[in-house]
């Protein structure tokens, strides 16, 4: 999950396809819940979606941090 911390924006999702991992920007992420999210586009339509390289370092210690808040907002 990415998000914005400054301005307090969900900014989108990174999902893992057979095609590699894909972002996937937030106007199309209908719902999320503990264990599922749900897009508003359908698995052909992530083919064409932007590819998402890897995060490392700070970056992704703090999208780790981002996803525990989440799943403690969530219940989990």
């Amino acid at each position: 999950m990415l998000d914005n911390a400054r301005e307090h924006i969900f900014d989108g999702i990174v999902v893992k396809t057979r095609e590699g991992r894909r972002f996937v920007d937030a106007p199309e992420v209908t719902r999320i819940s503990l264990r599922q999210v749900t897009l508003s586009i359908d698995a052909s339509e992530t083919e064409s979606l932007p590819e998402h390289g890897g995060l490392v370092g700070a970056i992704e210690t703090q999208l780790r941090r981002t996803g525990r808040r989440w799943r403690r907002r969530l219940g989990g």
